[in-house]
């Protein structure tokens, strides 16, 4: 009798556990992960010869499974260049304007004159 109850209960919570991951797997295989990927890359990236925030942000963005912008300022005859990200937001276009005012807000904090814009460097 004890062995019954015992089975019916495993039966149960495996019944339970297959309804449950099965949604699960549907989504996952519709969306697809984004981990891993560059997304769509507006601009050269320019940070080659560099080490240091910037990149590792950039490595962040590649590395996150959902919806993620990069957004960097242009390099040319300026002081510094600096950047924002944004990851894992609810849709590419609120990450992008996220990214954006992380990076414009960088250049507020540190107050530099010769810096350029900030722009979407990459988006996914």
């Amino acid at each position: 009798m004890k062995l019954k109850t015992v089975q019916l209960a495993l039966a149960s919570v495996l019944a339970g556990l297959l309804v449950a991951a099965v949604p699960v797997a549907a989504v996952a295989k519709d969306k697809g992960s984004l981990a891993g990927q560059a997304g769509k890359k507006r601009y050269p990236l320019q940070f080659q010869q560099t080490e240091g925030p910037c990149q590792k942000a950039y490595k962040e963005y590649v590395a996150a499974s959902g919806h993620s912008a990069y957004a960097q300022t242009h390099l040319g005859a300026v002081e510094a260049f600096y950047c924002g990200v944004s990851l894992n937001g609810p849709t590419a276009q609120a990450t992008e304007k996220q990214a954006l005012e992380r990076c414009n807000s960088v250049g507020k904090k540190y107050k530099l004159k010769t810096t350029g814009k900030c722009a979407i460097y990459a988006s996914k």
